[in-house]
C-alpha cells in the first residue's frame, strides 16, 4: 500500500501486520477458495487472533479499539490478499460496533467477546426482497407480546447467512417510514430462523450469501437494541462505517491488481521490448495509481471526519464508498486488460478481483443512492 508515509508509526505497524497476514493466509488461497466457494472460518479465527475480529469494539469486551482510519487501513491491507474475506471481516466488524455502541451492559457482555475473537460470526440483516435502496420500506414486522416480540420477514442477500451466529434485525415496530423501525439481535439457533441456500453470485464465493427467514422467531424484550423506533438510525450510523470498510476493500484490491499488473508488464516483452517500457502502459499505470491514491486520500479524509464526530460525515462517507469503489473496479479492470489473455484465465487471480469488486459498487447502499446522499446535503433536500 502507497502513501503509509502519512501514516503514524502505529498505524503503518497495522497496515504491515494486516498486509502480512493477508500474504500469508489469504493470497495463496483466494482463487481455490473462489472455485470451491469455500468459507474459511479458521483463516477468519486466526485474524481475530491479530485483533482483526473486533476492530471498533472497546477495548473492556475484547476489542482493538482503533480509530476509524486505522480500520479502512487494516481492511485495505486484508483486502490484498482477499477482498471476499476482507469485505465479510468489515461487515462482521460492522455488527461488532452497533452492538458496542448502541448495547446495554449486558449485551454487549453477552456477544461481543464471542464476536471479538470470531468464535460467533456476525451478520448485517437490512435489505429484503422488496426493500434494498429504500431501506426505509422494509416490511418485515416485530410485533409485542408480553415480556417478547415475534418476528416475521425475510432479509435478502445476507453476508455470512447460515454460518454466522449472531444477526442484527431490523424489523418494523410501528407504522410506516424510518421512525417505526427498530432493531434486534437474533441468534442463528433461536427456534424460527432459518436460511435460504448459497447464492450463486458472480463474484464474493468465498463467502456465502442466503435470505434469513424469521417466521415467528420469538425473543426476550432484552433483545432489542437500542430503544424502540431508533433502528433506522442504528443501521445508518452503521453503514457509515461500512461504506468505509467496503471502500477500504476496493482499494486493496485495486491495489494488488495495479502490482500484478506492473510486475506482469516488467516479465513480458513483444515487438522487442519489455511492455514495461511501453510509454502508452507506463502512462495507463500512471493513471492507475494516481486514480487510486486519490481514491485513498478521500476515504481517509472521510474516516477522519467520521472519528472527529464531523457534521459531514455522512456525506463524506458516501462520496468516498462511491468513488473509491467505482474507482477500484476500473483499476482492476484496467490491470485485467494489461495482462492481455492470461487476465481472464482463473489461475492468475485478476479476473476473480474484478468479479468480487464489482459488487462493491451496490452494496452497502448503491453508488446511486450515494449520490442522492451527496446531493440531498448540497440542496437540503429532505
Amino acid at each position: 500500500m502507497s502513501a503509509v508515509h502519512d501514516l503514524t508509526e502505529d498505524q503503518r505497524a497495522i497496515a504491515e501486520t494486516t498486509r502480512a497476514f493477508a500474504d500469508e493466509y489469504l493470497a495463496p488461497n483466494a482463487v481455490e477458495w473462489d472455485r470451491t466457494k469455500h468459507f474459511p472460518v479458521d483463516v477468519l479465527r486466526k485474524a481475530a487472533d491479530v485483533g482483526l475480529a473486533g476492530v471498533y469494539v472497546r477495548e473492556d469486551a475484547g476489542g482493538s479499539e482503533l480509530s476509524r482510519l486505522e480500520g479502512v487501513v487494516a481492511f485495505e491491507a486484508l483486502a490484498t490478499g482477499c477482498p471476499s474475506i476482507a469485505a465479510y471481516l468489515s461487515i462482521h466488524n460492522m455488527v461488532g460496533w452497533m452492538i458496542d455502541r448502541y448495547g446495554s451492559t449486558a449485551q454487549r457482555s453477552r456477544w461481543l467477546p464471542g464476536l471479538c475473537t470470531a468464535e460467533h460470526l456476525g451478520s448485517y440483516c437490512l435489505t429484503e426482497p422488496g426493500a434494498g435502496s429504500d431501506a426505509a420500506a422494509i416490511a418485515t414486522r416485530a410485533v409485542r407480546d408480553g415480556d417478547h416480540w415475534v418476528l416475521d420477514g425475510v432479509k435478502q442477500f445476507i453476508s455470512g447467512a447460515g454460518d454466522s451466529r449472531i444477526y442484527v434485525v431490523m424489523a418494523r415496530t410501528g407504522g410506516p417510514g424510518a421512525d417505526g423501525v427498530s432493531a434486534f439481535v437474533v441468534e442463528r439457533d433461536d427456534p424460527g430462523v432459518s436460511f435460504g441456500p448459497n447464492e450463486r453470485k458472480m463474484g464474493w464465493n468465498a463467502q456465502p450469501t442466503r435470505q434469513v427467514v424469521l417466521d415467528g422467531v420469538r425473543l426476550p424484550a432484552d433483545r432489542l437494541l437500542g430503544a424502540e423506533g431508533e433502528g433506522f438510525r442504528i443501521a445508518m450510523s452503521g453503514l457509515n462505517g461500512g461504506r468505509l470498510g467496503i471502500a477500504a476493500c476496493s482499494l486493496g484490491g485495486a491495489q494488488e491488481a495495479l502490482e500484478r499488473a506492473t510486475r506482469y508488464l516488467a516479465d513480458r516483452a513483444a515487438f522487442g521490448a519489455r511492455l514495461l517500457h511501453a510509454q502508452a502502459l507506463q502512462f495507463r499505470l500512471a493513471d492507475m495509481a494516481t486514480e487510486l491514491e486519490a481514491a485513498r486520500a478521500l476515504v481517509w479524509r472521510a474516516a477522519g471526519a467520521l472519528d472527529r464526530g464531523d457534521p459531514r460525515a455522512p456525506q463524506l462517507c458516501a462520496m468516498a464508498k462511491r468513488y473509491a469503489t467505482d474507482t477500484g473496479f476500473d483499476v482492476a479492470n484496467q490491470a485485467l486488460q494489461l495482462h492481455g489473455g492470461y487476465g481472464y484465465l482463473a489461475e492468475y487471480g485478476i479476473e476473480k478481483i474484478v468479479r468480487d469488486l464489482r459488487v462493491h459498487q451496490i452494496l452497502e447502499g448503491t453508488n446511486e443512492i450515494m449520490r442522492v446522499i451527496v446531493a440531498r446535503s448540497l440542496t437540503g433536500a429532505a
